[in-house]
């Protein structure tokens, strides 16, 4: 058994794979608005191959200026844990892979920071920088 006041140090913890999970989830359905939820107000997500955005809305344009040009698929190969982290290593059917760190706190994305390869992902969807 357990003891309740292990329980109740992890509990803060138990969300963070859930909500990268369900992130996932959600990226999959290209929904800009329902994906922004999953961050918190004064939000930073920094692709490593633009600058970082700040807050919500931003994050929130970032997403539907991206899925208007782009078909984007997640397809997860691992997701981790550690304690407020997520870290998710992914590819897409077309061969491009990634990898995603995410602070999560309070089922809140507060901080993302994500690898992939410009150059290739632009190339494999026809696109122009």
């Amino acid at each position: 058994m357990i003891p309740r006041f292990f329980i109740n140090r992890l509990k803060p913890f138990y969300g963070t794979k859930r909500t990268c999970k369900k992130w996932v989830d959600v990226f999959n359905r290209a929904d800009a608005e329902a994906l922004a939820a999953f961050y918190a107000d004064d939000a930073i997500n920094h692709q490593v191959v633009t600058d970082p955005l700040v807050g919500k809305e931003a994050i929130k344009q970032m997403f539907a200026t991206e899925f208007a040009r782009a078909s984007m698929v997640c397809i997860p190969e691992n997701i981790f844990q550690d304690g407020e982290w997520a870290m998710l290593e992914w590819r897409d059917p077309l061969g491009l892979r990634g990898c995603g760190f995410f602070h999560i706190i309070d089922d809140k994305i507060i901080f993302q920071r994500g690898y992939w390869d410009k150059l290739s992902f632009l190339r494999q969807q026809g696109l122009s920088e």
